[in-house]
């Protein structure tokens, strides 16, 4: 009986070298290209051969070259300058002697978030070309079959990178399917999958669209599927990966939509494979959503529960995710579930609250679960 694969959200632990060149480069500072693409290279090396040597089946590039999972297309696509407001999330917001102790621990990413402020066209591809080169190279030097590379969804650039230039949110999502569409492509066509970073689809109720009611988000977030549905109309949705998220944080999530409202949404994405998040304490209960609604499971979806925190440095016991990852294969069966992660360990460049040597245990501790899964 072959066993439950085993994967994660994408992004994972960045040296301090990256972490500089990247923030040189974010900074606009003098910096070598030279020795910027030969570190990235390693880098990406050194994650993959981490990965495989932990039991992941399903690998990345750590999303290493990127300064996070969404911003990094102002360096690639033009029309984005200035900078956009920050929306803090309205559970942290709730407490705000919390949200006090995250800004003055350094808690909160800094990066630049600039405004959509004119046409978003592509760059050129050469920096996607080299991530893809770093990829499969570490891939076959570490014998690794099956990779996965990170692209950010029309409805998180637009959570991120806000709009001051088209009419509408929706001319400016139409927009951005356009000229994210070459890029899904070009990962596909490399024989990579591609995965689709979707918290705009939750974390977005709780930052952007707090004066909407529930229905009303929802749809809204429709409507985010809808433009990256447009956008995958040429890939097969085999090839095609999307994670939903409330947002990659330890805090109180008391604001977080439940996934019972989500799932529709989440079902009709053109993806085969289902990242979502099933450990942290505000979500771990919501496995239920997919067994009563087991006959609403699309028959071509492939559930991939989170089974390990990415919050915490708590470090799964391999039991418990066994059990978790049972849960799953108990509704669509032991072909229809991959263990994955809650989100991802790296999220933005020089910040993560997991170690890096324990985010790797964690992913360890993964694969020795999963290969006891029922």
């Amino acid at each position: 009986m072959a066993k439950v694969l085993t994967t994660h959200a994408g992004s994972l632990p960045r040296t301090q070298e990256v972490v500089d060149l990247i923030f040189s480069r974010e900074h606009g500072q003098p910096f070598d290209q030279a020795k910027f693409d030969a570190c990235m290279t390693a880098a990406v090396d050194e994650t993959v051969r981490r990965q495989a040597a932990v039991g992941v089946d399903i690998v990345s590039d750590g999303e290493t070259s990127k300064i996070s999972y969404a911003t990094y297309v102002k360096d690639r696509y033009t029309g984005f300058d200035g900078d956009s407001p920050r929306n803090a999330p309205a559970d942290l917001k709730k407490f705000p002697s919390f949200l006090k102790r995250l800004a003055d621990e350094g808690g909160t990413p800094q990066y630049a978030r600039p405004m959509c402020v004119g046409e978003v066209k592509s760059k050129g591809q050469g920096e996607l070309q080299k991530d893809i080169a770093n990829l499969k190279a570490a891939m076959k030097k570490h014998g690794v079959e099956r990779g996965f590379m990170n692209a950010a969804s029309p409805g998180v650039i637009s959570l991120f990178l806000q709009n001051d230039y088209y009419k509408t949110r929706e001319a400016y999502l139409a927009a951005l399917a356009d000229a994210m569409k070459a890029e899904y492509e070009t990962i596909v066509a490399a024989g990579l999958d591609l995965q689709l970073d979707c918290p705009d689809l939750a974390l977005s109720r709780h930052m952007l669209f707090n004066d909407l009611s529930d229905a009303e988000f929802i749809k809204i977030a429709n409507g985010h599927v809808a433009a990256l549905n447009h956008a995958l109309q040429d890939i097969p949705q085999d090839k095609v990966r999307i994670h939903i998220c409330w947002g990659n944080y330890e805090g109180p999530h008391v604001c977080d939509i439940p996934m019972a409202k989500m799932f529709d949404t989440l079902m009709s994405a053109k993806a085969r494979y289902l990242l979502f998040e099933t450990s942290n304490p505000r979500h771990g209960h919501e496995w239920t959503v997919f067994r009563d609604r087991k006959a609403d499971i699309p028959d071509d979806k492939v559930l991939v529960p989170g089974v390990v925190d990415t919050t915490t440095n708590f470090v799964e016991h391999p039991e418990l995710v066994t059990q978790r990852i049972d849960r799953f294969t108990e509704i669509v069966g032991r072909d229809r579930v991959v263990a994955g992660s809650d989100c991802g360990f790296g999220t933005f460049a020089g910040f993560g609250a997991v170690d890096p040597e324990i985010a790797y245990a964690k992913l360890g501790a993964m694969a020795e679960g999963a290969a006891a899964a029922k």
